[in-house]
């Protein structure tokens, strides 16, 4: 399968910033196992700024956007580093790719961009994408700026004609309801359409240190869907659960894509 594999900040770091390294270290594990197992994975990863901010000793995510943007160049540097170095250790080579709206909106680069992807994977190298969070700004819009990595990988799991795509957060996939909230509250495993009720439970985001919510990840269910791609919610507490998903047993919420006659 080609499989596209977002990861959020709240799995890779404590709330403080820092790196959750038993975390990493699992993913990087699972990942490269199913590597080894014939995948080809692409993995979409959050985390520059909370990575930033914990290495500067900020303490917290900074509310101005040249901070921001100061702990994402800090932070990305430090989380390829953490990925090339754990997934070294199983023999596996990643490659950072940094994108921007402009490369997937226009035409041209968009190309480019798919052309690198393909050849990347063709090559048994693990792509690992990001926002280009140093030069872009969630102030300036949607014409510039994919905004979160939901949609980001969504976007790229299109482009690269994936079978699959598994968003890790901190949620075990779609409730009825609150969870938190409601104790009565159900985890829905599959979604065939995105009706108005199905829209209707998206809430806000998470963790402070993120920045999607279920707002994003249904919006990302609807690119896949469109293109025939599935997509799984599921908690990135526990990595290994992505064998699992893989071999299509019931983990998280499962938004079916619709498949093409003939």
């Amino acid at each position: 399968m080609r499989v596209v594999i977002k990861v959020g900040t709240s799995t890779l770091t404590h709330p403080t910033g820092n790196l959750n390294i038993r975390k990493t270290e699992q993913l990087c594990r699972v990942l490269s196992d199913l590597k080894n197992a014939g995948h080809e994975l692409v993995l979409v990863s959050s985390g520059a700024i909370g990575m930033g901010v914990g290495k500067l000793g900020l303490g917290r995510r900074p509310g101005d956007m040249p901070t921001k943007q100061a702990a994402a160049a800090v932070g990305q540097c430090e989380l390829m580093y953490v990925y090339d170095n754990l997934f070294s250790q199983y023999h596996h080579v990643v490659a950072q790719v940094l994108l921007s709206a402009g490369d997937v909106n226009d035409p041209h680069r968009r190309t480019n961009v798919h052309n690198t992807l393909a050849r990347l994977l063709e090559l048994g190298a693990l792509p690992i994408l990001n926002e280009n969070d140093a030069v872009s700004t969630d102030e300036i819009g949607v014409v510039t700026t994919i905004g979160e990595n939901d949609t980001l990988s969504a976007i790229v799991a299109r482009l690269v004609e994936a079978d699959l795509l598994v968003l890790l957060s901190d949620i075990n996939g779609l409730y009825t309801a609150d969870p938190h909230k409601d104790p009565a509250a159900r985890l829905i495993p599959e979604v065939r359409e995105l009706t108005d009720e199905i829209l209707a439970l998206a809430d806000g985001k998470g963790s402070e240190l993120a920045t999607g919510g279920m707002a994003t990840k249904l919006k990302a269910a609807r690119i896949c869907m469109e293109a025939g791609c599935d997509m799984v919610i599921a908690n990135g507490a526990e990595p290994a659960q992505l064998y699992d998903i893989l071999d299509g047993r019931p983990v998280g919420t499962r938004f079916v894509g619709r498949r093409q006659e003939g």
